[in-house]
């Protein structure tokens, strides 16, 4: 799992010039558009009710004792809560919404290295929309769940400590195994699919772990996320099927 992990992220370096190579940089306009407007959407939200997260929370410590040190951390958490879901919306949402675009990027790249040595099905934009959606809906209320336990968790002394990393690891299975979807929606059915990630757990945390990574970048970072992780993740990922 380790050395598949550290693979999905060298696949990080060879991205670029498959991109330059295949011209593919006019696929990802649409995408790159989806993305900064969700991005823009998305912060918005998470800067105007953190504040206001954070106010409710520490009304729920009726005492005065310890009040100061409980709303201190109820608004670290509550900016930890916000941030993280804001995260996992922006995610999901580009993802599915990308998926009739990124599709045709991922079967380009499949053919550059294999020609049509696989056997695969081909999906119409509402398909690949529909699956897109249906996965994003899955996992969105699968990591929710775990971002949820990972915050309560993070409230035990010592626990606490590795929580950000759970919650940073967690994230980036997720965002990997939407990136990876682009190639197997046309190899795997989607329960099938499902199955694959599982079993290739490191791939989707190391395309995970730079997507996530991008993010922090100011603009920029939201503009080549999608062209760098979803090149990255089809080279990977056809290694795996073949």
């Amino acid at each position: 799992m380790i050395q598949s992990t550290i693979n999905a992220v060298k696949a990080y370096f060879d991205a670029l010039a498959i991109i330059k190579k295949l011209k593919l940089w006019n696929y990802f306009l649409i995408p790159v558009i989806i993305s900064a407007v969700t991005a823009l959407i998305i912060g918005s939200l998470t800067y105007f009710l953190s504040d206001d997260l954070g106010y409710y929370v520490a009304k729920l410590w009726p005492w005065e004792f310890g009040k100061q040190t409980f709303t201190s951390i109820g608004n670290f958490l509550s900016g930890v809560a916000i941030v993280a879901v804001g995260f996992i919306l922006y995610k999901h949402i580009v993802l599915a919404l990308s998926s009739p675009f990124m599709s045709p990027v991922s079967l380009k790249i499949e053919q550059h290295f294999y020609g049509n040595e696989h056997e695969h099905k081909k999906n119409t934009f509402s398909q690949a929309l529909a699956r897109g959606i249906r996965l994003s809906l899955r996992n969105l209320g699968r990591e929710l769940g775990l971002t949820l336990v990972i915050l309560v968790l993070g409230l035990i002394p010592l626990i606490g400590l590795f929580s950000s990393v759970l919650l940073f690891l967690t994230q980036a299975y997720y965002a990997g195994f939407g990136n990876m979807d682009y190639t197997l929606e046309r190899h795997y059915s989607y329960k099938d699919s499902i199955t694959f990630v599982r079993r290739n757990r490191g791939t989707a945390i190391g395309n995970g772990i730079i997507f996530m990574l991008f993010l922090l970048i100011p603009v920029i970072g939201v503009v080549l996320v999608l062209p760098f992780s979803v090149t990255a993740a089809t080279t990977e990922t056809m290694k795996k099927i073949k």
